[in-house]
């Protein structure tokens, strides 16, 4: 379900806010393959998605049938550690006018994508979409996850009073090639390869990693992400929130060594408990989004991380200039 050709793209105009980053692009790529009418990719220098009339003209312009909502404000904890203001209204912006403008505009269907960083600090695990209102975020998070959230009681309030198509889905960590590897914005994955790989290139004998290893995480595949939020687009039409994730969960203290081992690194592994672990544990319940719209992660971690590994090393530049 979700991974053949139908007739449903076949005239459909898709906008894909923020289409042109990490996910855009893998997401860009996953639409290519089910052949719609177009796909339009504005950037943030057309149109400033914090300003309701560029919002406005940017939708009466491009007149599309579908709109994709991934353009954020991201960054790991660091990021969200200096600058959670920025976070929190660049990205409660972006989401209020682009849905409210589908809204007012009669855009026919409105995908928005939040965050696993909305969920409560200690949310029972495997995280259930039913838990989301059960507590606050993890305090280094809360300001993007808190903002991301919001735009979930849009949706719904949306569809109840007007009627509007829209759905919200919620993929946890993703990674994968073309991720920021810039240290000021990276999240865990990108920013220990680079740690690694700068190591063994320095012939250094170790590595400081923030953290005492003993938080964990769930790690997506930037291709599967795409591919469940195609699948959904299509296929599901609800008020619920819906993960995207693979139902496996892995403990920073495990991912260190392992992306040391890929990488070559062969040095001492310190851990820094004055820094910030983040949130203590996240692995999602994946079973909504198998129901609903038959998605379900392919990329086993290793080769993913294989692939992102490779994708760094061979456009190192790039990399880390992104943010």
């Amino acid at each position: 379900m979700g991974d053949g050709l139908s007739d449903f793209w076949g005239t459909k105009r898709v906008l894909v806010t923020g289409g042109n980053g990490f996910l855009g692009t893998a997401l860009r790529a996953e639409l290519e393959s089910r052949r719609p009418d177009a796909i339009i990719t504005p950037s943030s220098a057309e149109f400033d998605l914090r300003n309701p009339t560029d919002v406005d003209k940017m939708l009466t312009t491009h007149a599309p049938d579908i709109v994709v909502h991934l353009a954020a404000r991201v960054g790991g904890i660091g990021a969200n550690m200096e600058r959670p203001a920025d976070l929190y209204l660049d990205n409660l912006l972006m989401g209020t006018y682009v849905i409210d403008a589908a809204r007012r505009l009669g855009i026919a269907k409105t995908v928005v994508i939040g965050t696993i960083c909305s969920y409560p600090k200690f949310t029972p695990v495997p995280f259930s979409e039913t838990s989301l209102w059960q507590g606050y975020p993890e305090e280094t998070n809360a300001p993007y996850g808190v903002a991301k959230l919001v735009q979930l009681v849009q949706v719904q309030s949306n569809r109840a009073q007007y009627g509007q198509s829209a759905i919200y889905l919620m993929p946890t960590n993703l990674y994968g090639p073309g991720d920021k590897f810039n240290s000021s914005v990276s999240h865990v994955i990108p920013a220990i390869i680079k740690k690694c790989v700068d190591a063994k290139e320095a012939g250094a004998d170790h590595i400081d990693v923030w953290g005492t290893g003993s938080a964990s995480r769930e790690f997506l595949y930037v291709d599967d992400a795409a591919r469940g939020i195609v699948a959904a687009t299509e296929f599901y039409d609800g008020e619920d929130p819906v993960n995207l994730g693979t139902d496996e969960e892995r403990p920073i203290r495990e991912l260190v060594p392992l992306i040391a081992e890929l990488v070559g690194f062969e040095g001492e592994i310190r851990w820094d408990p004055s820094k910030p672990d983040g949130q203590p544990r996240r692995n999602v319940d994946t079973s909504r989004a198998a129901e609903l719209f038959g998605f379900r992660a392919q990329i086993p971690f290793e080769e993913g991380l294989r692939r992102t590994i490779d994708w760094y090393l061979s456009h190192r530049a790039e990399a880390e200039t992104r943010t």
